[in-house]
């Protein structure tokens, strides 16, 4: 008997150390459950008795340990084969969960291994000498767990990236460490100023691997703001008595857009603010003032492509006013927000076409082109922290052997 049950057992061994990578072995636990309900045995005398290894469990794929068989009740033939049935499929359901344990924790790529924190080191923080404080968790706040903004020089060597603001770089506040950059370490050139004010790139060509930018073929694309889903109703409009409003500060007879103002301002009555008025607005006072206009003159002071600013993102939509946008062509605005939310001067022949158009909208007409709110919020990007954090969402996407051998070309695009 003890021989015709060692060979039953090496035969088990045998069934299920195929179809598993790691055979028998992987199976001790599975094993033993599987023998405690499946291995009964008769004697002589039509008694059943409980296997040795039923009783005290085996030990791999080896000898049933000796331990003293105890008499089972005599139970019919049809029990004895239940009790078969309910050992196998708790054998199965075992060596399934095993299985997939196997697949979830040794199988290659089974389990992801740990991201480790990406360093990012901004060389010269963007308009100022005195950057923010930069705390470990400060990516943290923007959804990225494992990126490191920092400061310090001194971490050239061991950076994963480092950033270069343009406009440190053309007003010569900041050089290019070329002599100490380390081998294969990515550079990133980052502005969010248009063509028309960004000088010198010229030289700058076959030092960067990636770009920060608000064109959306950027390596790290970062616009200005962008509209996501909200939640909850829509806030209500703010009160209106005025017609449009214009922020200004750079006003130069050359610009498009003040060639447009004042073909415009014989036909439409426009308040000017801002320093070139003479009439500057205050950070908090700017959108209060605005709220109280039905349009505002969302004029980009160039027209390049996807360049869409905090004109018409913060001034206009945030605001609660209907954008009348000047700068790149509608179907760029409309990649970015619903073709009703905003009035596109290229949709009209002349300044004086668009000034009846704005001023003969009745009331149904207008809150048309606030339909959007009822789903839509505006997510402003403003803050250079969030941008900088956006370089270790892409890091992993971005290739490593890209270098711009021609950054002006591709900027001036």
């Amino acid at each position: 008997m003890k021989d015709a049950l060692r060979g039953g057992r090496a035969q088990h061994c045998r069934d299920f150390r195929a179809p598993l990578p790691g055979g028998c072995r992987d199976l001790r636990a599975s094993s033993f459950l599987v023998d405690g309900f499946q291995e009964l045995y008769m004697n002589n005398s039509g008694e059943y008795l409980s296997s040795r290894v039923a009783q005290a469990g085996r030990t791999g794929c080896g000898e049933p340990q000796e331990t003293a068989s105890l008499p089972v009740s005599h139970v019919g033939r049809g029990s004895s084969q239940k009790l078969r049935a309910m050992g196998g499929l708790a054998g199965v359901a075992l060596l399934t969960v095993l299985w997939l344990l196997w697949l979830l924790w040794w199988a290659p790529g089974g389990v992801p291994a740990p991201q480790p924190t990406l360093t990012i080191l901004i060389w010269h923080w963007p308009f100022t000498n005195r950057a923010p404080e930069l705390p470990s968790n400060t990516c943290t706040r923007y959804g990225l767990a494992h990126c490191h903004l920092s400061t310090d020089r001194g971490l050239l060597a061991s950076a994963d990236a480092v950033v270069f603001h343009h406009r440190e770089l053309q007003t010569r506040q900041a050089r290019l460490p070329l002599a100490e950059r380390p081998d294969g370490q990515p550079w990133v050139w980052a502005s969010l100023e248009s063509p028309s004010h960004t000088h010198g790139l010229g030289h700058l060509g076959g030092v960067f691997n990636w770009v920060l930018s608000y064109r959306r073929d950027s390596d790290i694309f970062v616009p200005y703001g962008h509209l996501e889903p909200g939640e909850g109703p829509a806030p209500p409009l703010p009160a209106k008595n005025g017609v449009a409003a214009w922020v200004v500060s750079n006003f130069r007879a050359q610009q498009r857009r003040v060639q447009l103002y004042r073909q415009l301002a014989p036909h439409l009555q426009v308040d000017v603010f801002g320093r070139a008025n003479r009439r500057p607005l205050c950070a908090d006072c700017l959108l209060p003032t605005v709220a109280r206009y039905l349009f505002y003159l969302a004029f980009e002071n160039s027209q390049h492509r996807d360049y869409i600013t905090e004109k018409f993102w913060r001034n206009a939509l945030a605001a609660g006013a209907v954008p009348v946008v000047l700068g790149p062509p509608r179907a760029t605005y409309e990649a970015f927000a619903p073709p009703d939310a905003f009035v596109h001067v290229d949709d009209f022949g002349s300044a004086r076409e668009l000034a009846a158009f704005l001023a003969g909208m009745n009331e149904s007409q207008y809150r048309r082109y606030f339909a959007w709110r009822d789903r839509l919020r505006v997510r402003l990007v403003g803050d250079w922290r969030e941008r900088f954090c956006a370089i270790c969402a892409r890091y992993p996407h971005l290739p490593r052997n890209q270098v711009y051998e021609d950054l002006q070309g591709w900027f001036q695009a």
